[in-house]
């Protein structure tokens, strides 16, 4: 892929994101609406947060900052970086509403603007399947990584047969209809998939887990909100870089 090609994939990756934006939160899958979703998010965060102290955290393709504010309110000092302005825009005005602090910057998670060993931990949420290079993201993680640092990957593998409203998936919009082909890891890969990548790509102590407590508390919230019960397979991988 040349740089025309890059630059086009990825301008058609912010422009979906961009009008995204404003609503994206009220998507499904976006927030945190009940206590049993509250309390798998919980379990899953002191799962693979390294020990108990406060860390450099980069946020990689934060969006609105999901993960962002739930590390920050775990005491973290956090850096989100995405490049859909619309994104970090509605980030900033959420930092701002909940005068939280937490740094937001327009960057590429394939081409980060940060020294090398800048940060004790680095997470994405549902990143890689949008990216043309994830292997070079992954890389370029592990590069802002101090020794000992952590990667941590949320993702899940898509189900076609999974019903979702045409305004909030991305895989059938406009946008990526242009560019599927061009997205490596579109539709998500299998949890041993991105175990055995964290191993190729020199990562130690790895781990996963299949987050069943998150899947069956947003399968029960889709029943509460008088939709159709549907499960996705979802998961969450880390690997921690050697000292």
């Amino acid at each position: 892929m040349n740089s025309g090609d890059i630059d086009f994939v990825k301008g058609q990756v912010a422009a979906h994101w961009g009008r995204r934006a404003p609503g994206f939160d009220e998507g499904f899958g976006h927030s945190i609406r009940t206590p049993a979703e509250r309390a798998a998010w919980d379990r899953i965060f002191d799962l693979v947060l390294p020990g108990h102290r406060p860390l450099d955290a980069l946020d990689a393709g934060c969006g609105t900052g999901f993960l962002s504010f739930e590390l920050a309110a775990r005491g973290h000092r956090v850096t989100g970086v995405d490049f859909a302005p619309a994104m970090l825009a509605e980030a900033r005005r959420k930092a701002t509403e909940r005068a939280v602090s937490v740094r937001f910057e327009e960057a590429d998670a394939e081409h980060l603007p940060f020294p090398a060993a800048s940060f004790d931990l680095a997470i994405s949420r549902h990143v890689l399947w949008t990216l043309p290079h994830p292997e070079a993201a992954i890389d370029e993680w592990l590069r802002v990584l101090r020794p000992g640092g952590r990667l941590v990957v949320a993702d899940g593998q898509f189900d076609p047969n999974f019903l979702v409203e045409p305004s909030q998936n991305a895989r059938t919009s406009d946008e990526y209809a242009t560019i599927g082909d061009r997205l490596p890891f579109l539709g998500g890969r299998p949890r041993e998939e991105i175990e055995a990548l964290f191993k190729a790509h020199g990562l130690i102590g790895i781990g996963s887990d299949p987050v069943l407590d998150l899947v069956e508390a947003q399968a029960q919230r889709m029943v509460e909100e008088g939709r159709e019960r549907q499960t996705r397979r979802r998961y969450v991988v880390w690997g921690d870089v050697a000292r």
